[in-house]
């Protein structure tokens, strides 16, 4: 019965055949130990000498890693094994061996391992990444899907940007100017209003000379907008999602994040509602812990992450100052200087996770936004459309899918948590 590692559990007592890479092996003269894996998982094939062919137990030790085999074996349980279970090697078959494989389990320089990235992907470490990356993405789908959104899919070229600043990057559309998209938001207003509620996820590219932890060049986004709600209705959407993946980890990515050696404690506290403070705040909050920072000024990495040490769940921030936030954002009716939207900050240092708002849905204050802004009235002609032609109260969020794995995994930098990472300094592999 061929099988793969991820369904051996279905067959103890049995024999089956694997496909699978050699992760690593050791032997104690009469017995080999191989570690193998087949993308779907890692399970320990034990091969004795004494219960196998002669050519069979050498091919065992002479085995290179990352070599190619199919393994033929009898399905065990093992309470130590970390998925329960073990293969009693019967016999084993080269389909290629690997030579000279440059990444050993000694330990290699970081820049070392992202020159040879497509292979550090094969890695139990970054395997386990992976996995809890596509567990994140199959929760966002079925989370928008249950809670009837459609999905919809905004253009990574464009003729202007949404957050109407300078980092993009350009390119000539035949004779015209044209940029990545830097976020699908604006389209997506646009899809809210003939679709009601609508999510997007796609790539996004920002032009920022950055070389934090926190920064890609290249980033995927889920970008959700809702029609006939206000701020209030998207800061309950925003925590009940994030809360839907994090608990989805947990429940379907045991033994990946168990490889990855996380503390599962902090991510089960992960649980709606979510704490909230304001700008102001948030700023009186920095200032009593001696942080320098003056109304009006934008937080940093190390302010966010004070703020988030105050509490064991991610934290809101709302209304922070028009001046510092984008030119689409609804001004609080009760107070002009600031607007009604939140970062959502992960806990841990991670950083923000979530940006979203209320949209104006005024055409005249729309406009008015453009001239502050110094926007093309021409550029943005469409998007004023949406609040000439039946315009309504609408608000939505963008989520930054790197940086939520990056704290759900416990990663120590971003470009674990994409498979092959756009950085300030490499566009290779």
């Amino acid at each position: 019965m061929k099988t793969t590692i991820a369904e051996i559990g279905n067959y103890v007592g049995q024999t089956v055949v694997i496909g699978a890479w050699l992760a690593n092996k050791r032997s104690s003269g009469k017995i080999a130990f191989l570690q193998l894996r087949d993308g779907t998982g890692f399970i320990q094939g034990v091969a004795v000498k004494a219960e196998v062919e002669e050519h069979v137990f050498r091919l065992a030790k002479e085995l290179t890693q990352e070599s190619s085999l199919y393994v033929t074996g009898v399905v065990r349980e093992d309470e130590r094994a970390p998925s329960g279970f073990e293969l009693t090697v019967q016999s084993l078959e080269l389909i290629h061996e690997a030579k000279d494989y440059p990444i050993t389990p000694k330990e290699h320089g970081t820049e070392f391992l992202m020159d040879h990235r497509h292979l550090w992907l094969r890695s139990k470490r970054q395997h386990a990444i992976m996995k809890i990356r596509n567990e994140i993405i199959r929760a966002t789908y079925a989370f928008f899907n249950e809670n009837g959104f459609t999905k919809v899919d905004p253009p990574i070229l464009t003729g202007s940007s949404a957050e109407g600043t300078t980092n993009l990057f350009h390119t000539k559309y035949f004779d015209e100017d044209a940029y990545l998209s830097q976020s699908g938001q604006l389209y997506m207003e646009a899809a809210a209003m003939a679709l009601g509620k609508v999510f997007s996820f796609g790539p996004t590219f920002r032009a920022e000379k950055s070389k934090t932890r926190r920064h890609l060049i290249e980033f995927w986004m889920i970008e959700p907008e809702m029609a006939f709600m206000d701020h209030e209705d998207s800061l309950k959407v925003q925590e009940s999602y994030v809360s839907y993946l994090v608990q989805s980890v947990l429940s379907n990515c045991k033994l990946e994040l168990a490889a990855l050696q996380r503390d599962t404690t902090k991510l089960e506290n992960v649980v709606a509602p979510f704490p909230r403070i304001t700008y102001d705040e948030a700023i009186e909050l920095l200032q009593e812990d001696g942080h320098e920072i003056q109304w009006g000024e934008d937080f940093g990495a190390p302010h966010e992450t004070a703020i988030a040490e105050k509490f064991d769940k991610p934290v809101f921030i709302t209304h922070y100052p028009a001046e510092i936030k984008a030119f689409y954002m609804k001004p609080d009716p009760n107070r002009n200087d600031v607007v009604l939207c939140a970062d959502l900050i992960a806990p841990e240092g991670y950083g923000e996770i979530i940006g979203g708002s209320q949209r104006i849905d005024d055409e005249a204050l729309l406009k008015q936004r453009y001239e502050e802004h110094h926007l093309s009235e021409e550029a943005y002609r469409w998007y004023l459309d949406l609040r000439k032609y039946g315009s309504v109260p609408h608000s939505g969020f963008g989520l930054g899918l790197e940086r939520t794995v990056g704290w759900i995994c416990g990663t120590e930098h971003v470009r674990e948590t994409i498979p092959f990472p756009r950085l300030l300094n490499r566009l290779y592999p």
